[in-house]
């Protein structure tokens, strides 16, 4: 009987996993294998959130991969050494993985493949597990992949998905094949607070609930940030508990204004990722260079800590700043605004607020977070590498009557709206009493700043 690997990366499913599905075909045995690897750790991926979420994520594929008679099998070291070792205890012949974009993954795969063909086996890497519409598969005629949005999107939305793979009934794993205990969140500390439930059965629950009841107001409802009306899958995205061509093909089926837009942020995603894939030194050199001279005396870095620690005395920033911190995660027009703020008003290097973000985001995903930010910074793909987004404006557009101020920053809990985004108009006697921190910049001064760099630049 064949034996096969499957080898889970950023993929913790079992519903439309095309290589659980390939492994199986034909009835043979499978190892469901994840890898606990500490080069992960030094790349800088292993963050308590994402540890902790990691962990809710392995016992919920554990669970269910029991429930069809199987069960996941975890090692820890060296992913090449220890695929390689399960797949001689397995006397396995092949081995199945999702493809992933970012340098480590393509160069952990180019050693897997090496390793495994010297043993005499084949590694087969599957597209479409992490994105619809795989890397690479849509392109330019001038280039090897798409560097401006509209385009990509249009043709990403014209390509026909595959079709959805439904969960395998029964899973047969070989019984001489060992594993290590699976973590627990409660082993993980550092963890915010209020840190979200990973695992599939959670991903689907919330999926089913979005688009029961939330998609539809997604257009309208989507930069609100006191009503919160985004869909809060993006770590199960990450972590692949979701699909998303599964995602796609649900969303679309239920139709409507805000389905389309919610499929959009799927296609940004994918973007990315086909960025990442055909430059992958943009996780960390920028994209489309400004030449910037980025702050980085001791008030910039005086200026960066209070932008970490929300207290930069721009209340929806603020607010934003601490959600992370409490969350693990943040509204993305809250996102926009933080990384305007630390790139365009402050004038600090983006890779400074990429780092900070990657440390406590649960969806820290290496190619939405870093190109994101880029974006924001003016050296990525944005067409308007110059644009600022003020906060007060922005705090009284899409937070009106400063209720998600108010909910993160305790301080200002009881200043009426339109002082609540500009306290400092407050008497002083009250403005005082509140405790909230004067503006480390003002806004006219740093705006200047930035566009007497670029101009210099």
């Amino acid at each position: 009987m064949q034996t096969s690997v499957v080898l889970f990366t950023c993929d913790l499913r079992l519903s439309d996993h095309p290589p659980l599905r390939a492994a199986l075909h034909g009835g043979g045995r499978v190892v469901p294998l994840f890898v606990r690897d500490r080069s992960v750790d030094g790349a800088g991926f292993a963050a308590p959130n994402r540890l902790a979420f990691l962990a809710d994520c392995l016992n919920d594929l554990d669970a269910r991969l029991r429930e069809r008679g199987g069960r996941l099998v975890l090692r820890e070291g060296d992913t090449v050494t220890e695929v390689c070792r399960v797949a001689a205890e397995a006397d396995a012949d092949e081995v199945h993985m999702a493809g992933d974009v970012s340098a480590f993954a393509q160069s952990r795969e180019q050693r897997l493949r090496r390793a495994l063909e010297a043993d005499g086996r084949r590694l087969y890497v599957h597209d479409t597990v992490s994105t619809a519409v795989a890397p690479g598969a849509v392109t330019p005629a001038s280039s090897d992949h798409f560097a401006v949005f509209t385009p990509y999107y249009r043709r990403w939305s014209a390509e026909a998905l595959r079709e959805a793979l439904g969960t395998p009934r029964t899973i047969t794993v070989p019984e001489e094949v060992g594993s290590a205990a699976l973590p627990k969140r409660a082993d993980v500390s550092g963890v915010s607070p209020g840190l979200c439930a990973g695992g599939e059965t959670e991903g689907r629950r919330g999926l089913g609930a979005w688009l029961r009841s939330g998609v539809d107001t997604y257009e309208e409802g989507h930069d609100d940030l006191a009503g919160d009306a985004t869909s809060r899958l993006s770590p199960h995205l990450h972590f692949g508990t979701l699909s998303p061509v599964e995602v796609v093909r649900r969303t679309r089926k239920a139709g409507g204004a805000g389905a389309e837009a919610f499929v959009r942020q799927i296609a940004w995603r994918d973007f990315h990722r086909q960025v990442l894939a055909a430059r992958p030194d943009a996780a960390v050199r920028d994209y489309r260079t400004r030449r910037d001279r980025w702050r980085g005396a001791n008030g910039a870095r005086a200026d960066a800590e209070a932008w970490r620690e929300g207290r930069t005395g721009y209340p929806v920033v603020d607010a934003a700043m601490r959600q992370l911190r409490h969350e693990g995660w943040m509204h993305n027009r809250g996102r926009l605004l933080a990384a305007s703020f630390l790139t365009k008003t402050l004038y600090v290097d983006w890779r400074v607020g990429a780092r900070h973000f990657l440390d406590l985001l649960v969806d820290g995903d290496l190619a939405n977070n870093q190109l994101n930010w880029q974006w924001m910074a003016g050296t990525g793909t944005d067409t308007r590498p110059n644009r600022v987004l003020n906060p007060v404006l922005q705090g009284k557009r899409y937070d009106p009557d400063g209720a998600y101020v108010r909910r993160w920053v305790p301080e200002l809990a009881d200043v009426k709206a339109p002082y609540v985004h500009e306290p400092w108009k407050l008497p002083e006697e009250e403005r005082a009493g509140t405790g909230y921190p004067a503006p480390v910049v003002s806004l006219a001064e740093g705006l200047e700043r930035f566009r007497r760099a670029r101009e210099h630049s």
